[in-house]
């Protein structure tokens, strides 16, 4: 995510906050006008929503491989306002973190890790990937953080929160761990380990954009937040070293990035597929040097899920810059949608950057620092990292096997390994429908789980189960309530092994 160099506000006591640059550590206290603090909260808000309708149109059809210059990404004139009246899904980056400012809003910023969960998994938008997994474990009893450990959620290492972590960080100016604090309470109901660093990461980069007008200081001092060990702090790293190694090549870097980084372990839907997302925030901030629309382009055309990583790249620049330094080529088609509810919520724009700017005043004053009528004093914090967590310690995918076969027929599945998962759907036109299923490994019964037909509260995955003795196995699944109009289908088996595959096997 993004590379060095630094100017910070220099601040002592009660001056005022000028940018200057630094070559030591965050100063202890920063003082700035409530409102510029307002004008970056908002533009952190413009960014990202700006930056999802960009890259918006071409989710996930570049996989494997970069988006080049001569493909054309429209900007026409009111765009913003035809995707929020047309397909308002697209801004699911958007509304999931709103579902965690509403519950600050209403409760305070005290409030308890149940109440977020319980906004997230009953809010009516339709989720995938770990944020489906988790809202169907706390549906079925499974409370957070269990909710979004990788023995509960074959997705705990996915992005989700990477993406939906902004409100932490717009909330925590200048303060890269309360902003940890807050992540940490909403980032492990979907996620764990590497899934929950990257929304630190990403919340930490927001915070210190508050304090520094330099990119690449904050890509690096927010970094301070991951744990050395993590592989997601590896590859951030890496990417870091190789914009400095090729400052004027992101292409280069996107590549060094796909051939070390881009073999996937957790996610059932991204094993032996193209499937690397959570450095193309940073690779966009980097060579975007500070330009608002050549970060949006970068982090757009590194490919995958090219709405989520221009949305945040856009955010943590926005709020750098501010909403009113943002191009007008950009802000014209923004301030047409400002004062209509995000689908799914009754809030908008204009309603977010208040609540924002209400939520940061409480931090900065829970903080150490001060609001006064004018102007806030934010007590700087010097990034410390999180604790370190690992998913799938010791697992390593072997076999991708395609099975595509209904219940009963599927019969018994064998494989030899240490874990497995099976892929697959229910469906049934009766949406009230649930599915009761026992699943079995060698002959003992090991979970008996409920599938329902509605899709918004589906078991993303049908089974899995990591931590079994080495060697082989057998699963077998009866289903105690069929129906003539359901269908249960297994569409794959995922194995995994003790160790990683061998070259050429």
């Amino acid at each position: 995510m993004k590379k060095t160099l630094f100017l910070l506000c220099a601040v002592i006591l009660g001056a005022s906050c000028n940018s200057a640059p630094a070559t030591q550590p965050l100063p202890a206290q920063v003082t700035i006008s409530k409102e510029r603090l307002l004008d970056k909260i908002k533009g952190g808000w413009a960014g990202q929503t700006i930056g999802c309708t960009y890259g918006g149109p071409t989710e996930f059809k570049f996989n494997g491989t970069m988006n080049q210059e001569y493909t054309p990404i429209p900007w026409p004139e009111h765009y913003i306002k035809w995707w929020y009246e047309n397909t308002p899904g697209l801004y699911d980056d958007v509304y999931m973190d709103l579902t965690f400012v509403e519950v600050f809003d209403r409760l305070g910023i005290d409030a308890p890790v149940d109440s977020l969960a319980a906004a997230f998994a009953n809010a009516g938008y339709v989720l995938w990937h770990a944020n489906q997994a988790a809202r169907y474990n706390i549906l079925n009893g499974i409370r957070p953080p269990e909710s979004g450990h990788w023995l509960n959620n074959p997705h705990a290492d996915d992005l989700d929160f990477q993406i939906e972590a902004d409100f932490a960080g717009l909330m925590s100016p200048g303060m890269p761990n309360a902003a940890s604090e807050f992540c940490d309470r909403a980032g492990h109901i979907m996620n764990y380990g590497d899934g929950w660093y990257g929304g630190v990461y990403v919340a930490a980069m927001y915070s210190l954009s508050f304090v520094s007008d330099d990119i690449g200081f904050i890509v690096e001092e927010a970094l301070k937040t991951i744990p050395e060990q993590s592989r997601y702090h590896r590859c951030m790293k890496d990417v870091i070293a190789w914009h400095k190694q090729y400052p004027g090549d992101w292409k280069r870097t996107w590549f060094e990035c796909e051939k070390k980084w881009s073999s996937d372990i957790g996610c059932p839907d991204g094993v032996f597929v193209p499937f690397n997302i959570d450095a193309y925030i940073l690779i966009g901030l980097l060579y975007g040097e500070g330009d608002f629309s050549k970060t949006l382009d970068i982090a757009t055309r590194c490919g995958q899920d090219s709405d989520c990583n221009p949305a945040s790249a856009g955010g943590i620049l926005g709020a750098m810059l501010g909403y009113d330094n943002i191009p007008e080529k950009w802000m014209r088609n923004l301030r047409e949608v400002e004062d209509m509810d995000f689908a799914y919520t009754d809030i908008s724009l204009n309603r977010t950057y208040e609540m924002s700017f209400c939520q940061a005043l409480e931090v900065i004053r829970r903080n150490g620092g001060s609001v006064g009528e004018t102007d806030v004093t934010v007590a700087c914090q010097q990034p410390v990292p999180v604790r370190f967590e690992q998913s799938f310690e010791g697992h390593y995918p072997t076999e991708r096997r395609s099975i595509h076969k209904s219940l009963p027929e599927a019969g018994g599945i064998e494989f030899d390994g240490i874990g497995a998962v099976l892929t697959g759907a229910l469906r049934c036109p009766d949406e009230s429908y649930v599915a009761e299923v026992t699943f079995s490994i060698d002959g003992q019964p090991v979970e008996r789980v409920k599938l329902p037909a509605l899709y918004r509260t589906r078991r993303h995955e049908l089974f899995w189960r990591y931590r079994l003795p080495s060697g082989s196995h057998r699963i077998t699944a009866e289903w105690h309530n069929p129906r003539k109009d359901a269908s249960l289908q297994i569409r794959d088996l995922l194995v995994y092994g003790s160790t990683p595959q061998a070259a050429g096997n």
